[in-house]
């Protein structure tokens, strides 16, 4: 019974002892500041769809009228990012499109529905955004003119323009 008395003895006082350890480990702490940051870049993108005008008639409904066509810029920018959009003339030196044979048929492209602004690379002629108010992507307008009574051969006539947004 004395032996059995000193085992409990001897176990109490060794979990007294591990309580105490643990206890006094649990008691301590030490902190440290981790600052976390970036840097938020100032970023654009733009996509396009084609400006189609559609069938030219020069000796019938185009002969006293022009043709209209719409396509878009798509503009995608940082918040608060201002931004510009410029429209050069095309792989033919002007706004014309070519058949293939040396044919070409004239258009604008214009930064208004009244087409009286004219849609062009740099200066005033490319269109100023206001600064990005979210992410969110912004869609413009491109509307094209082919003016009537142009003088050309029946076919298919094409141009490429390079619309760009400088940030």
């Amino acid at each position: 019974m004395k032996r059995w008395r000193s085992a409990a003895a001897l176990a109490a006082l060794t979990m007294f002892a591990v309580c105490s350890t643990y206890a006094s480990l649990q008691g301590q702490s030490a902190s440290a500041q981790v600052k976390v940051t970036t840097n938020v870049i100032k970023k654009c993108t733009i996509t396009s769809t084609d400006v189609a005008f559609g069938a030219y008639d020069p000796v019938g409904s185009n002969s006293t009228a022009p043709l209209d066509g719409t396509g878009s810029v798509v503009v995608t920018c940082t918040r608060g990012t201002a931004a510009s959009i410029g429209i050069d003339n095309g792989q033919n030196g002007t706004r014309r499109m070519n058949n293939g044979s040396g044919v070409y048929l004239s258009y604008q492209l214009y930064k208004d529905g009244g087409r009286t602004q004219i849609w062009a690379d740099t200066g005033t002629g490319a269109m100023d955004l206001v600064p990005a108010p979210t992410i969110q992507p912004r869609t413009f307008t491109i509307y094209g003119r082919v003016p009537q009574t142009q003088d050309v051969s029946p076919g298919s006539y094409l141009d490429q323009v390079v619309a760009t947004v400088n940030f």
